[in-house]
């Protein structure tokens, strides 16, 4: 999957699978996640966000499954 490079204090970077809908964030601790199921528009909205962890708070944790990589 290839990633898309943030500047962010704390997202690394992120990608996204069209075929599964899923989007990968790395964090700057080093932690990466996938979240399952996300509209392509969502992941879109994330990488152009001002802030992409504020993003991620209110648009993404809490509504789309994930897992820990």
């Amino acid at each position: 999957m290839n990633r898309t490079y943030l500047d962010s204090s704390n997202v690394a970077s992120a990608g996204y699978d069209d075929q599964t809908c899923t989007l990968e964030i790395e964090f700057r601790n080093g932690g990466i996640y996938q979240y399952f199921d996300v509209p392509r528009p969502i992941y879109e909205q994330f990488i152009g966000a001002g802030s992409p962890g504020s993003f991620l708070h209110q648009q993404i944790r809490g509504v789309f499954r994930y897992a820990r990589v």
